[in-house]
């Protein structure tokens, strides 16, 4: 299948100059999400994975179907204030400006084997963050998986040595 034709593609949004890949047409289309879930889940299937670590929000949408296919917990990453209980943070920049991201205190086991979960990967910072979480709390970060990568923006350097596994790149 091919999933390109389920992304739409939206000039000058957020800001003029951005090229935004819209997911919501994949999202829509049964069998497009579908596939891209099973594709997904089979660039990481030779990982050792404890538990999935997804990040707000489109992250969800990829990263809990990822978790139940391959049988492990789900940890959520979200923005600052969205979190109930105590939690560690981190700030970071991004395309746009600045952002916060959070993590429950409890919501991994040091030791474990974590797989970081986005829809996009574009300059690296968010997921970056996301993995500095995970380590804060003594997770190791196997690998960081995404629908799409915006190959001009070299997000995958920022990443340390971590592997990246992304479906489709632009």
């Amino acid at each position: 299948m091919d999933l390109n034709q389920y992304i739409r593609c939206v000039p000058d949004f957020p800001q003029k100059g951005v090229l935004f890949r819209d997911i919501t047409p994949l999202l829509a289309e049964h069998s497009a999400y579908q596939y891209a879930i099973s594709e997904l889940v089979k660039l990481v299937a030779h990982e050792k994975i404890d538990r999935i670590a997804a990040i707000e929000s489109r992250g969800f949408l990829f990263g809990a179907p990822i978790a139940v296919a391959c049988g492990v917990g789900i940890a959520l990453i979200r923005k600052k204030g969205k979190l109930p209980y105590a939690t560690v943070t981190k700030s970071y920049e991004l395309e746009y400006g600045e952002n916060t991201l959070e993590l429950h205190s409890d919501a991994l086991i040091a030791g474990e084997r974590i797989l970081i979960v986005d829809d996009v990967l574009a300059t690296g910072g968010t997921a970056q963050a996301a993995g500095e979480l995970v380590r804060m709390l003594g997770g190791e970060v196997v690998g960081n998986t995404f629908l799409i990568e915006l190959m001009a923006l070299n997000g995958r350097e920022r990443l340390n040595t971590e592997p990246v596994y992304s479906l489709l790149q632009y």
